[in-house]
């Protein structure tokens, strides 16, 4: 117990405030506008007050603003500060992705008060797809920078965010220092109403600035392209409904008592690949605006599920590749019970393809497998009266492995379909962006330091 001391001095370092508690968020990224602590703001819902700031709603400045105005950037001093390994590194020694994406969310939402000035509450509505561009093989400092890319003056605002190698400060990064980037939308509320509040418009100043807005732009018309995808809005397709009645007849095949084909070991069903957890939602987790779960820890939540449930099936350690789209559909209250279920619901290759033939790896003697893990979150009150969902979360991880994945029901080959274009999807969008599934993702399967 004597060494708390030293690690509370030694972290205090690097704070930018009082102390807070915030389970893994880095200090330079917590909210300093955080208004009251807990006791604070739950004495105030008892009273029938709203815990959450209201000053200056109706003197908002919604001037245009620049990129450059919302940029901000924080240097993690990983490689520096051995204390920070309590958080960033796990007990293999690789960088916990998860404790990351916290950050980012955290990173977001600094950036997203820059553009919007106060008056409004903001919410993290969505995440685009994230992808790992460069492993890292060292543990060193990293770079937290992003800035608004996207914002028309309506209540949405699109963040882009990166995480590279720390350079010297005022010496730029280079390609090959970045990590990765992702997108998140964040939407503008009137903190009394609810109701989405208008943003200030985003002015482009260079070129780069320009074709930055044209790609959220884009971004925001692919979004309603990927609605008509689903599942609900599209039935399977011709080669999908063939691939799916072939899968069911290679299942029928292994049950059979006539015939000697069985389902070989490696072959898993989708049933048993499901890992839960159940968790309250205590106020240690909460958000800015006091009563409501910061969704970076909801999203921490859901990859290091989605980890462990690639581990389970594969019985080896996953290597995270991407994480697609997903979107907050209803927010997580404190006090709610958080309840998290994590499925395999497609492996590249799979079982069969769209001709029926089973698929080899492209090196038997080292295969290596993607695995894509769909989690479906959902809150419910303490009471247990009600039940909302809270979003669909899919991560894809590959394994030093050959196996499968085997669905059974209806429900399933849906499942199953709907991750294989989510896969062939995220394939697409690598190739237009000059990337491939080739030499670059080997490398990142062999050499990467990055995986929980």
């Amino acid at each position: 117990m004597a060494s708390r001391p030293v690690l509370q001095s030694v972290r205090a370092l690097h704070a930018t405030q009082p102390r807070r508690y915030t389970d893994g968020v880095f200090r330079g990224l917590t909210d300093t506008r955080l208004p009251m602590p807990w006791i604070e703001a739950w004495r105030r819902q008892q009273e029938g007050k709203s815990p959450i700031p209201t000053e200056g709603a109706k003197e908002r400045d919604l001037s245009p603003k620049k990129m450059s105005d919302s940029y901000h950037r924080a240097v993690l001093p990983l490689g520096r500060d051995p204390w920070l390994s309590d958080t960033y590194i796990n007990s293999s020694g690789h960088i916990r992705l998860g404790t990351v994406f916290m950050d980012l969310d955290a990173l977001s939402g600094i950036i997203v008060y820059k553009h919007t000035g106060p008056g409004v509450t903001t919410v993290t509505a969505a995440l685009d797809r994230i992808i790992i561009a460069h492993p890292l093989t060292e543990i060193c400092d990293l770079e937290y920078s992003g800035r608004v890319t996207y914002a028309t003056g309506r209540s949405s605002v699109e963040i882009t965010c990166q995480v590279a190698r720390a350079r010297a400060e005022g010496e730029p990064s280079q390609p090959e220092d970045v990590l990765l980037t992702c997108t998140f939308t964040m939407v503008a509320l009137d903190p009394v109403t609810r109701k989405p509040a208008p943003v200030p418009k985003l002015i482009c100043s260079t070129p780069e600035e320009e074709a930055l807005f044209k790609a959220g732009e884009a971004k925001s018309l692919a979004k309603k392209d990927e609605l008509r995808m689903s599942l609900l809005e599209r039935e399977p397709d011709d080669l999908e409904a063939a691939m799916i009645h072939k899968i069911w007849l290679k299942q029928v095949e292994y049950h059979d008592p006539n015939r000697p084909l069985r389902q070989p070991h490696n072959v898993i069903a989708m049933s048993k690949t499901q890992l839960s957890t159940a968790s309250i939602m205590q106020p240690q987790y909460r958000n800015r605006h006091q009563t409501m779960i910061f969704g970076g820890y909801h999203l921490k939540q859901t990859f290091e599920l989605a980890f462990c449930c690639a581990a389970s099936f594969a019985h080896a350690r996953p290597t995270f590749l991407s994480a697609d789209p997903c979107t907050f559909r209803n927010p997580v209250p404190v006090g709610s019970v958080l309840y998290l279920t994590a499925t395999v619901t497609y492996t590249d290759p799979p079982l069969l393809d769209e001709a029926g033939n089973q698929p080899a790896q492209k090196d038997p003697a080292n295969p290596m497998t993607r695995v894509h893990v769909t989690v479906d979150s959902k809150v419910r009150d303490v009471e247990h009266g009600n039940a909302r969902s809270t979003g669909q979360f899919n991560y894809t991880f590959s394994v030093p492995k050959d196996v499968r994945v085997l669905p059974h029901t209806y429900q399933e080959y849906m499942m199953f379909v709907n991750a294989r274009r989510r896969v062939q999807t995220g394939d697409l969008q690598r190739k237009q962006q000059g990337g491939g599934q080739t030499e670059a993702q080997r490398k990142l399967d062999a050499e990467a330091n990055l995986t929980e």
